[in-house]
């Protein structure tokens, strides 16, 4: 019997956005900060994002900044 070894096609890395456009991340930037975390209010995952090691801590503290100064509700329920 013959077997079929199928292909696995990988998806094309991502590009940090950050290292590639002179964007700064900012605490009080909400609406960038926003496309880096789930409707459930979660902080999205490096390698779901395509955010570089580097800023996604930088992402990371950020956001927990904005936490804490109430910019960005911890959870749905808040």
């Amino acid at each position: 019997m013959e077997e079929r070894r199928e292909k696995k096609y990988f998806a094309k890395r991502k590009v940090c956005r950050f290292c590639t456009e002179p964007i700064i991340i900012d605490y009080k930037d909400v609406k960038l900060l926003s496309h880096f975390i789930t409707e459930r209010k979660k902080i999205i995952p490096r390698r779901s994002s395509g955010v570089c090691a580097k800023h996604q801590r930088a992402l990371a503290s950020a956001i927990k900044r904005a936490r804490v100064m109430a910019l960005i509700p911890f959870t749905v329920l808040h």
